[in-house]
């Protein structure tokens, strides 16, 4: 049969699904900016008008199970097909794992993350299994073909990064990955072992296997973004300054406090009712056992009450909890309470914990911090002076991120072999922060965002489920369920 012939036979019925699909692949190929995605309305016309390819040739087969399993296959292939499309562009399902965004968002939420806010990313790593981040379920292993690898390609999306978003990312140290460890970053990992990252990466039996993930293989965090490109951030004291104007703290923002009572150990209950995870509260003993994150003060002198701003009354010394996350509401109501005597901001001490950049001495700390600028995209930074501090702070942006050979030796930057004075950037960037201040890992952290690691806006809570509760005894939220994942400030 002629080409020809095959044109004439085909009906209207498959001459309107042929206009209709080939339209919607032309306008998603405007979209893309890719024309060759205009060779899939060569593949509809054949599946609707020529036919030269035997699409539903097991249509026609004798044998009934033959039929019946094609059917199954044939319906399995369009969902997967169907889900990679839309979780590729439109929207990806996202569970909160940590409590770095309490009260705002919960341990338990699932978010439908809208990727058209801020424009979907074409796949840089195509080829992989849909649904899974970079693991295939059950079985394990890469649930992706590293080759082909495409260029980061952004398209258009409804809007532009906020602040006080609260967006979707992969992360961004989480180029490496030891798989025994996935809870740290790598880089943290190194700088915490006495030889550095090889000592990382000889330890098989503590780390395990070290991998390199693509951009879009790596975890999904999420956070509000708090700075803008060209911005510089600062915390004084908790609070924000953006290029030296004060931030307000989000409303729901959370903190860390120290409860001293008059020595009333704190009823569960009343945890519980305020929306105090028993994680918040509960710990473990040397003996593996699950005790109250309490003390009692009985007998400690009053020096090292005062090392913490605690004082006796009448000779008792009552009881103290620690690191008890609230929000200013909930300061409040635990204030109110009759056997409450205090309740106290918990301050870190400066180098107690390890903040970005890592390879800086600094004293910044969680509430004390930067000030810090954050790249931008045609921005320029020389390196004139300061050399040793902007080498720590944006090695990372040139090498790692925007793809450049970087070296640093005898005071001087070379950039792809060449010796610079200067860089300008290719990326915007952002720093991100939880709402649930003093417990969560975030730029402060591990540093910038690099606007190719942006994934998407949460836009909707369709499931919330309670860690600590049994599926009959309040483990779904349903108070949550069909919210509004859009969490302002």
């Amino acid at each position: 049969m002629t080409i020809k012939e095959r044109f004439s036979q085909a009906s209207k019925r498959q001459w309107l699904w042929f206009v209709v699909w080939a339209a919607l692949t032309i306008l998603f190929s405007f979209w893309a900016n890719s024309a060759w995605i205009l060779l899939l309305v060569l593949l509809i016309l054949d599946i609707y008008i020529t036919k030269f390819i035997p699409w539903g040739f097991w249509k026609k087969s004798k044998n009934t199970a033959f039929r019946k399993t094609m059917e199954w296959v044939d319906a399995i292939v369009f969902a997967l097909i169907a889900v990679y499309f839309i979780n590729t562009f439109f929207f990806q399902n996202y569970q909160i794992p940590t409590s770095s965004l309490e009260k705002s968002l919960l341990v338990g939420d699932f978010l439908a993350v809208s990727k058209l806010s801020y424009g979907p990313r074409a796949p840089i790593t195509p080829l992989s299994f849909p649904l899974a981040q970079h693991t295939m379920p059950v079985t394990g292993g890469k649930s992706y073909i590293d080759k082909p690898q495409w260029k980061y390609n952004r398209l258009k999306g409804i809007g532009e990064v906020e602040r006080n978003d609260i967006v979707v990312f992969n992360f961004p140290v989480g180029d490496t990955v030891a798989l025994n460890q996935q809870g740290v970053d790598f880089y943290t990992l190194a700088k915490h072992h006495p030889s550095g990252s090889l000592g990382v990466r000889s330890d098989v039996r503590s780390y395990g296997k070290i991998v390199y993930r693509p951009v879009d293989r790596r975890e999904n965090y999420v956070k509000r973004c708090i700075g803008l490109p060209g911005e510089t951030l600062e915390l004084r004291n908790d609070s924000v300054y953006i290029d030296g104007s004060y931030l307000p703290n989000p409303r729901l923002s959370q903190h860390n406090y120290m409860i001293h009572t008059d020595g009333t150990q704190i009823a569960a209950e009343i945890f519980s009712n305020m929306g105090i995870n028993k994680a918040d509260y509960i710990t473990q003993n040397n003996y593996g056992q699950m005790v109250p994150r309490s003390q009692d003060l009985t007998g400690v002198d009053s020096l090292s009450l005062s090392i913490f701003n605690l004082r006796s009354r009448n000779g008792n010394n009552g009881r103290v909890y620690f690191s008890i996350p609230m929000t200013q509401a909930m300061v409040d109501e635990m204030n109110a309470k009759p056997f409450v005597w205090d309740i106290i901001k918990e301050r870190e001490l400066p180098g107690s914990s390890y903040y970005f950049p890592l390879d800086y001495t600094h004293n910044w700390t969680r509430d004390t911090y930067g000030p810090l600028w954050i790249p931008q995209k045609g921005a320029v930074i020389t390196f004139d002076e300061d050399i040793d501090y902007k080498v720590a702070t944006y090695e990372r942006c040139i090498k790692n991120y925007e793809g450049n050979d970087f070296e640093y030796r005898d005071g001087l930057v070379y950039i792809n072999g060449e010796q610079a004075d200067s860089y300008t950037f290719k990326f915007d960037y952002y720093f991100m922060m939880g709402d649930n201040r003093h417990n969560s890992a975030d730029s402060r952290s591990w540093g910038f965002v690099p606007e190719d690691h942006v994934v998407g806006k949460p836009m909707l809570i369709w499931l919330s489920l309670e860690k600590d509760k049994e599926w009959f005894k309040g483990k779904i939220r349903w108070n949550r369920l069909f919210r509004s994942a859009k969490i302002p400030a």
